[in-house]
């Protein structure tokens, strides 16, 4: 199991919807929370993309040099970069970090947001248009010399001279719910990435996606993106919750569906699907809360409770299949710390083991009476 945290480079804060407790995206914060995710032992970090944030492929090329072991999953952008560029910043990138690029495939789901970068396709030729930029993306990674010729992009004599350090490239990541973005996804990717539905649903989606990928003859591992808000106690953890979205009125609900309801985007429709913007009856599955999605576009589900049930939660994802688990919480500072002490003792985490540790997570840990270590859980 390998547990991801995420880069707010958009913005950070104790509450939703409000400017209170707010934070700023700056470099200097973002580098806090990578240098914390990257020395907690996560094993990579999630940067959004989207004209709401910093671009992910320059804020993830300043943070490497401050990190050790983390990577970042980075966003390829079909219809707003040339295949062959972005295969070619995929190397590059991959080269000067030592192997630690991760690649997000992300088609986008909001025709307003699109058209302003010049997208002016529908959900379904967005989708036909992925399929050919990772055919194209794939084959200068192993190709030289690549001649292609689609119905939207077209490439004469594309090479990519420098190579990246992971063979055959980076892992590809894609999430898309709809049958036209799984049918793209089990012909190119890697790891197929859901927001946090409720178990039923996210099982009927690894079994689809199985099958597809069966019959292209290939196999996918899975990934899930959640919040997460855990705490001590299970009336702590829903306090939080509670206090998390206590500035969202009715008008910024209101105001957030009707942006929502724009968007073409299958997972968006299914997280709004989970609420429909009612605030009463928040907790759609046991311990799984759609109160982030009220306001905020894309992953909008948090499993919360106390640190017990939240690890079994994450336990029962991953004999769904859930290998990876990529997780956030508000502000992510402090939640990056707050996860890690309370999660990685009693989760199977995958992470790199220093043999100088003496503590479970790190040498933070206070030493007893001079002499004493803290015991392990």
């Amino acid at each position: 199991m390998e547990l991801f945290w995420f880069i707010p480079t958009y913005g950070d804060g104790r509450y939703l919807g409000s400017h209170e407790g707010a934070r700023a995206a700056s470099y200097s914060y973002c580098k806090q929370v990578a240098q914390a995710a990257d020395e907690l032992g996560y094993s990579g970090v999630l940067l959004p993309t989207g004209k709401s944030c910093e671009d992910a492929w320059i804020a993830a090329s300043t943070l490497v040099p401050v990190t050790e072991n983390l990577k970042f999953l980075v966003a390829v952008r079909p219809g707003l970069m040339s295949p062959t560029q972005a295969a070619r910043m995929a190397a590059t990138f991959d080269r000067f970090s030592k192997g630690r690029l991760l690649i997000n495939v992300v088609a986008g789901g909001d025709p307003v947001e699109l058209e302003g970068d010049g997208v002016f396709l529908n959900h379904h030729d967005r989708y036909e248009l992925t399929d050919e930029f990772l055919t194209i993306w794939r084959r200068v990674l192993n190709e030289s010399d690549v001649h292609f010729d689609g119905d939207y992009l077209s490439v004469k004599g594309g090479d990519v001279l420098y190579p990246p350090i992971q063979k055959p490239y980076p892992p590809l990541y894609f999430g898309g719910s709809s049958l036209v973005a799984m049918d793209v996804a089990s012909r190119h990717i890697d790891v197929y990435l859901t927001w946090g539905e409720p178990p039923a649903q996210v099982k009927e989606k690894i079994e689809r996606m199985k099958e597809k990928a069966k019959q292209t003859g290939r196999e996918i591992r899975f990934g899930i993106r959640l919040h997460v808000i855990v705490r001590e106690t299970e009336e702590e953890a829903w306090k939080a919750a509670d206090e998390l979205i206590q500035h969202v009125d009715e008008e910024a609900v209101k105001s957030a569906q009707k942006v929502f309801a724009r968007m073409d985007s299958e997972g968006q429709k299914r997280m709004n699907a989970l609420h429909q913007g009612n605030r009463s009856n928040l907790e759609v599955s046991p311990n799984l809360w759609a109160g982030v999605g009220l306001v905020r576009g894309g992953a909008g589900t948090a499993l919360v409770g106390d640190a017990d049930t939240v690890a079994q939660r994450i336990k029962e994802y991953a004999e769904l299949g859930i290998e990876t688990f990529i997780l956030s919480g508000y502000p992510h500072l402090e939640e990056a710390y707050r996860t890690a002490e309370l999660l990685f003792p009693r989760l199977p985490v995958k992470r790199k083991q220093d043999e100088n540790d003496r503590t479970f997570i790190s040498p933070f840990g206070e030493v007893k009476v001079n002499d004493k270590a803290p015991a392990k859980r």
